[in-house]
């Protein structure tokens, strides 16, 4: 790597390892959709302003807005709507370990599409990861019936991001910028997350508090703008595995995150849960 590619790692760890909590205090007066439509309205604000100043192109055929139509599908709505959801029965840190299988479920998803079998290598390193995730909620699973149903929102939310992630190495791939895909990606999720609002009959309210305002901001700013704009950009660089070599650090971070604010217990379970999912994703990156 690079010491561009190196810094681009460097804020995205650090946006993505302090965005759990935030999230999960975003719960309460305002749904999970409609606050990830408030979160994605002020990010994609932010990235078309951004784009006009870097004169970024944002002029594109239809067949292209299709595209950002479906990464607004799978990456800026669908998949933060189902963690916002999940985030309600378990500690944030848990919801960033599933996410952080993300390189480990591009191999197995790009296998099935693709109805070819991934190398032995790149199979055991999704294996061993997933594994350490049952591990690590093993323990939860045990104490309450709700953690079931918030890990499988957590994995087909995660699966939602990898279908995103292969919709914008296909856009890098025909020479159309991060910032340009995000910018309308954005747009698109808010059309999406506003539909979803309506269809469930949820009002478009907000919270005015200290709590939901600042971490609206945050979780736009830091971890929508700043965290996508390099986790893509590091996909298009170095491809969707070798990106996700991130999640091999911050979920580490986020879970030692919600041990401090969320008293999270870790357990001999959990200790050797994360060990494997860094094991995988590791194995993941050397394989590739």
């Amino acid at each position: 790597m690079n010491t561009r590619d190196i810094l681009l790692y460097g804020l995205l760890i650090f946006a993505w390892s302090t965005s759990w909590l935030p999230l999960k205090y975003q719960l309460g007066v305002v749904a999970p959709e409609v606050s990830v439509l408030w979160r994605f309205i002020i990010a994609s604000s932010i990235a078309f302003g951004l784009a006009k100043w870097r004169s970024a192109p944002l002029v594109f055929d239809r067949h292209i807005h299709l595209r950002f139509a479906a990464m607004g599908l799978f990456i800026f709505s669908t998949n933060f709507t189902l963690f916002y959801y999940a985030s309600a029965y378990v500690a944030s840190g848990l919801l960033a370990v599933v996410f952080s299988t993300a390189s480990l479920m591009n191999i197995l998803l790009v296998s099935v599409l693709k109805r070819t079998r991934p190398p032995l290598i790149q199979l055991s390193a999704s294996l061993i990861g997933l594994s350490g995730v049952a591990l690590i909620f093993w323990p939860e699973l045990m104490i309450s019936a709700e953690v079931l149903p918030a890990l499988l929102l957590c994995i087909v939310g995660t699966l939602s991001f990898c279908a995103g992630n292969l919709v914008s190495a296909s856009l890098q791939s025909q020479s159309i910028s991060v910032m340009s895909s995000n910018c309308w990606g954005m747009f698109y999720g808010c059309i999406v997350l506003s539909c979803y609002a309506l269809i469930l009959d949820h009002p478009f309210n907000f919270e005015v508090s200290l709590v939901y305002i600042g971490g609206l901001l945050w979780l736009a700013i830091f971890a929508s703008v700043i965290a996508f704009f390099c986790y893509l950009t590091l996909v298009g660089r170095i491809g969707a595995g070798k990106a996700g070599y991130a999640t091999v650090v911050f979920p580490v971070f986020a879970l030692l995150i919600s041990t401090v604010f969320e008293a999270y217990q870790w357990s001999l379970l959990s200790v050797l849960g994360i060990l494997l999912v860094l094991g995988g994703n590791v194995m993941m990156l050397r394989s590739r």
